[in-house]
């Protein structure tokens, strides 16, 4: 049976909001909530977004079972030794229920504007493995307190190099949306950690205009190509029992409206209780 996670990333409403929209999805069935970890909102600069690490912490801080993670966090944005640090301490603070997601820095142009240098792709993956090797080393003792558990590792990529940090350190791999229909090719290459598929959906309820609810998921978010799939609760069921006969074993779903609440709650009522058998 198949984990499942609302992707919110925290921009473009409030605390509040997000706060409200992370209980629907614990009263729903969701297993955890996640967060992006940018400056500012990617394509959209001018749209307030909050910080990662801290809104994680206030939504775990006001739910009682949802786990709470990120795809992902910036590796260029802290120091090994803080990140360290901070992950422990969200960890014992909600129970056990954070999970580290990181990766290399998807957006180098953001990088540069805050000045965090102007390293190749090439190179932030190598500064990650560090990154990854120097965690194990805090959580190990070079750093108190240690974990009371295993705090779960996620990467997130398709690249080679990526892939090959999967293997080695990675608890969960995330298929980012827009590469969807690789799935059953990348697969094989991530070792024995866990697949997860981030999705973005167009989900046509009960009572809406399924012909409206398509044309404006794909008028936003058609450039996310097999990332998008549109339709009703029957139609995602089967969908997503597709990914999960492919060997996807968690879903980060990423709603068209932005996780409108009576969204949350219907998928939660039709798709995610089809796949509790």
């Amino acid at each position: 049976m198949p984990e499942w996670w609302l992707y919110l990333p925290q921009s473009r409403q409030g605390i509040d909001d997000i706060v409200m929209r992370a209980r629907v999805a614990e009263a729903s069935g969701f297993t955890g909530i996640a967060m992006l970890d940018h400056l500012e909102t990617p394509m959209a600069p001018d749209s307030p977004i909050w910080e990662a690490m801290i809104t994680a912490t206030w939504v775990a801080a006001r739910t009682e079972r949802l786990r709470v993670g990120h795809l992902v966090l910036c590796d260029p944005f802290r120091h090994a030794a803080t990140l360290a640090k901070e992950a422990v301490t969200l960890a014992e603070a909600s129970g056990g229920r954070f999970e580290l997601g990181l990766g290399s820095g998807s957006m180098p142009d953001e990088l540069a504007r805050f000045g965090f240098g102007t390293a190749t792709g090439r190179e932030r993956v190598a500064a990650l493995a560090q990154t990854l090797a120097d965690l194990k080393r805090y959580w190990a003792g070079d750093q108190q307190p240690v974990p009371s558990a295993p705090i779960p590792l996620l990467l997130g990529g398709v690249g080679p190099r990526m892939l090959g940090l999967v293997r080695e350190h990675a608890d969960w791999w995330n298929l980012p949306a827009g590469y969807v229909h690789r799935l059953p090719e990348l697969l094989p290459q991530i070792g024995a950690a866990r697949a997860s598929v981030q999705q973005m959906v167009g989900f046509v309820g009960r009572d809406a205009d399924r012909d409206a609810v398509i044309e404006k998921s794909r008028r936003r978010w058609g450039h996310l190509g097999s990332g998008l799939v549109c339709g009703d609760a029957a139609e995602l069921t089967d969908h997503f029992g597709t990914l999960a006969e492919q060997g996807a074993q968690r879903f980060y779903v990423w709603f068209a409206d932005f996780a409108a609440p009576d969204t949350v709650r219907e998928f939660g009522e039709t798709v995610l209780a089809a796949h509790h058998y």
